[in-house]
């Protein structure tokens, strides 16, 4: 049976859901455009092992609306949208899957470009690249985004601090950073040559070790983090670690990380704003990766790159001074200014 593609009802406000499956080579995978208002959709793709399709679609709708509200921000001329293939990626992945999943996007004809994400590498994507040239983020090319989405992540979280303690200076901050996938381990790196006093958890104990004898830092079990005494919290792992409850218990004064969706619901951001601590939203700080997939796209060069990351720490500044000044949520400011944009050019 060759590659079929089945529109599913798209929910209110997003474009098109689309179910990929070939079952020779595997696939079976869900791509979502949320909007190409301001150019075609841009998002990753990732690989997991959901529980059923009802899982699979609450994410890859969830990602896909993110990556609209991260694209505009970072104003990279790119739509919203994302992918999921579902299955385990350390053992259903293979060439023919990722080829599969490149011509289901190629036969979406230009509206959806794709990258890696969570369980699909550089490698992979150039398997899927053999089959459409809308697979981007190839090794040769921008390559592996994971140290600008970090760069991005760091550079914001300094502004974060300037915000909620005076001063970008982390010597001695109490970091606690979850999850040490690419992303989080370079942001471990780069916290730590700034001085903070470095904790770290990961479900991978080889990841553990490596931080605590390489940087130094102290380790916590997944389940101790909200029981830890830090000044910030840098989500680095999966989406929804902050719920009701983790809002209540945690101790940190910021939270700046990379992890897509961090909060559980929309209310947490309110339950974490009358705690009086600073959540930096997670569409505009962990933009880099997507930066340096868009310099592909765009044929732009490493100081495009960096003029973008520079950009978003501005931006960060800016949400956080008119969030102070008209007393809103950093989200509610940061949502607002991405609601201008897109009004903006549909009016245009």
């Amino acid at each position: 049976m060759a590659l079929t593609l089945t529109d599913l009802t798209a929910p209110q406000g997003f474009e098109r859901l689309v179910l990929a499956q070939d079952p020779q080579a595997g696939l079976r995978a869900l791509i979502c455009l949320h909007s190409t208002t301001l150019g075609p959709a841009a998002g990753g793709c990732r690989m997991w092992a959901y529980a059923d399709d009802d899982a699979a679609i609450h994410d890859v709708t969830r990602l896909a609306r993110g990556m609209t509200y991260k694209n505009a921000m970072a104003d990279l001329g790119l739509g919203g949208g994302k992918a999921v293939i579902i299955g385990d990626a350390r053992t259903d992945k293979t060439p023919a899957m990722m080829r599969a999943f490149g011509e289901a996007v190629d036969a979406l004809g230009g509206t959806y470009w794709t990258a890696e994400d969570v369980g699909i590498s550089p490698a992979d994507m150039a398997h899927a690249a053999e089959a459409t040239r809308f697979a981007v983020g190839l090794s040769g090319a921008s390559g592996d985004p994971s140290p600008w989405t970090a760069e991005g992540v760091f550079r914001c979280l300094r502004v974060g601090a300037r915000h909620a303690f005076g001063t970008d200076d982390l010597t001695g901050r109490r970091v606690l950073v979850q999850g040490l996938g690419h992303v989080g381990l370079s942001l471990a790196e780069k916290l730590a040559s700034a001085g903070a006093r470095l904790m770290v958890t990961d479900i991978h104990q080889a990841a553990l070790d490596d931080a605590a004898t390489r940087l130094g830092a102290t380790v916590c079990a997944p389940d101790a983090v909200f029981d830890q005494q830090m000044d910030i919290l840098a989500p680095c792992a999966l989406g929804g670690v902050l719920t009701r409850d983790t809002a209540t218990a945690l101790t940190a004064t910021l939270v700046c990380g990379a992890a897509n969706n961090q909060l559980a619901d929309d209310g947490v951001a309110d339950i974490l704003a009358a705690r009086g601590i600073t959540y930096l939203p997670d569409y505009v700080v962990n933009a880099g990766g997507i930066i340096s997939v868009a310099s592909e796209i765009h044929g732009k060069p490493d100081a495009w790159r960096l003029d973008r990351l520079t950009a978003i720490a501005g931006r960060v500044d800016q949400m956080l001074t008119r969030a102070r000044d008209t007393d809103q949520l950093p989200s509610a400011v940061a949502d607002q200014m991405v609601h201008d944009m897109l009004t903006t050019r549909r009016a245009a």
